[in-house]
């Protein structure tokens, strides 16, 4: 029950103060997920970034409740989604109370001035620290620069691109696992 209000706490933190979204979260949860509490591994973790994109939702909500599931179960999700919703949600009621007086505010656009770069940095760091655990082939390199491609150049849909991904994927890679997939 500890290990369970932990990972609880540790998604509210992380939803508190991570401002930009699910991409500004990744290294935060891989931080205290993967290399503080080490309740699950780099390479599932990067499965899970993965799975999250491809399914219908927040990318931080998806990730969080799927490591709630993997760890503690149905409690877990419930716990993992509602530590990383809950503070966004407050928050959003707070701004939403006070928008309207304070939108047009020098000292509030000057602080959203300020924090733009600095979610464009975590996101960065997110790109980096994931690009980090990718094995180095002409082939993994190829496949993120056509894919980087194909979403800012020729502006294929990034889940059109995750599909294309996962079938060439799956007939590229297919048969490295099969010892795996017998256990």
């Amino acid at each position: 029950m500890n290990q369970l209000l932990r990972m609880f706490f540790i998604f509210m933190k992380i939803g508190t103060f991570t401002l930009g979204g699910g991409y500004a979260m990744i290294p935060l949860i891989q931080d205290e997920i993967v290399e503080k509490n080490k309740w699950i591994d780099e390479d599932e973790f990067i499965d899970i970034i993965a799975l999250a994109q491809t399914i219908p939702g927040a990318l931080a909500i998806n990730t969080s409740t799927y490591i709630g599931y993997r760890l503690f179960g149905f409690k877990g999700a419930l716990l993992g989604c509602i530590g990383t919703m809950l503070p966004s949600v407050v928050i959003i009621l707070i701004v939403a109370a006070f928008f309207l007086q304070f939108q047009n505010n020098v000292w509030v656009e000057a602080i959203f001035r300020g924090i733009r770069p600095a979610v464009v940095a975590l996101i960065l760091a997110a790109v980096i620290k994931l690009g980090k655990t990718l094995p180095k082939s002409i082939l993994n390199i190829g496949w993120v620069i056509g894919s980087v491609l194909c979403i800012t150049l020729f502006h294929i849909h990034p889940i059109l691109v995750i599909i294309f991904s996962g079938i060439l994927g799956y007939m590229l890679f297919k048969g490295e696992n099969s010892d795996e997939d017998n256990c």
